[in-house]
């Protein structure tokens, strides 16, 4: 079983300051690294505490690339509809150079009004906007020459620069929640999912990974070579009152950023986003106990993390779980902890 680490940056000026936080990423990938996880992923958000410090996964993965020598080096999403696709393509294609073959290409919709608001993009041509993207990088990380006439871009005979190591190309990923639609366009295109069950409905999201991995088959691609990544929170201590007590902390002050980056969907609406509306109410209600008992957390001693895990594989199948170990404000001691403990007394039970 593989298992990865997430950045999520999540947190206010008064828990740590931006350097100070990039500074401690870059510690625990290189950690991550020596111990054997298997991939660093980080996000694409902007303007809020809520992930806003993170807006080019790609500078921050190139500082990755140089810290590390084996970990896959994830873009967990970045958002194709805010940027010309021959851009992205070009700086994906550097990410891979730099890391030496080492980049996962993960792509999503977005989904917070205020990013659409300033990019001049309308939430209802997202998942357009994404797919013609991706189409259009892929040929351009394949062919030698690409002229493209698409519903929102246009150029001719373009050869990208720089080239891809990875041959054909770098795997692609799509980010999912809950809308069918995500995971039954990446598995006809034969791509990864990234899942976040804190976000989803349970039931629903284990039914939708199902119907990824049916229409994966059906449409013609290997059984067994698509990969379901989830993005989980983890705290570990050496009791569990203590990881319950640090949990408890840095939880409430993700949950707290997050419910001000999504207020703006009190005023906001789009068919292609339903539901979206009413998750604001949700994520204000929703307390640190709520994300373990709806299984979007490990939370407790290596022992209990370990059961938590086996808990997990019996709801979604083969997975690898992309944890979120320093969101929230966690001090330097409080992400190290987690990441040894996970790193030298979870992941051994679950040998590759």
């Amino acid at each position: 079983m593989k298992f990865g680490i997430n950045f999520f940056p999540a947190f206010r000026e008064a828990d740590s300051s931006t350097p100070d936080f990039y500074e401690q990423c870059l510690q625990l990938a290189e950690r991550a690294d020596a111990l054997g996880y298997h991939s660093i992923k980080t996000v694409e958000h902007s303007f809020y505490d809520y992930g806003g410090r993170s807006p080019n996964p790609c500078v921050f993965l190139s500082a990755v690339a140089m810290r590390t020598r084996r970990a896959r080096l994830i873009t967990g999403a970045v958002i194709p509809a805010f940027h010309h696709p021959a851009h992205l393509g070009g700086d994906l294609a550097m990410l891979d150079n730099l890391s030496r073959g080492r980049l996962d290409a993960g792509f999503g919709r977005a989904f917070l009004p205020k990013e659409f608001e300033v990019y001049g993009v309308s939430m209802d041509d997202s998942r357009p906007r994404m797919e013609e993207a991706i189409g259009v990088i892929k040929r351009l990380w394949t062919e030698d020459s690409v002229t493209h006439q698409g519903r929102f871009w246009q150029f001719s005979d373009v050869r990208l620069m720089p080239r891809v190591v990875q041959k054909p190309h770098p795997p692609i990923w799509i980010a999912a929640i809950s809308t069918e639609e995500s995971f039954v366009y990446a598995a006809k295109n034969g791509f990864n999912i990234m899942i976040v069950p804190y976000a989803g409905k349970p039931g629903t999201l284990q039914e939708l990974v199902k119907t990824y991995r049916r229409v994966w088959r059906e449409s013609g691609h290997p059984p067994g070579e698509e990969k379901v990544q989830v993005s989980m929170f983890c705290c570990m201590d050496e009791t569990r009152e203590a990881a319950r007590k640090t949990f408890s902390r840095i939880m409430n002050r993700y949950i707290e950023t997050f419910a001000e980056a999504v207020l703006a969907w009190r005023n906001s609406s789009s068919p292609h986003y339903a539901g979206y509306a009413k998750m604001v109410e949700s994520i204000i209600a929703t307390r640190p106990d709520d994300v373990i008992e709806k299984g979007g957390a490990y939370v407790g001693t290596p022992d209990e993390v370990i059961a938590q895990l086996r808990a997990g594989a019996e709801r979604f199948g083969e997975v690898e779980p992309s944890l979120q170990i320093n969101m929230g404000g966690a001090t330097d001691a409080e992400s190290m902890r987690t990441l040894e403990l996970f790193g030298t007394r979870v992941m051994p039970a679950f040998p590759d």
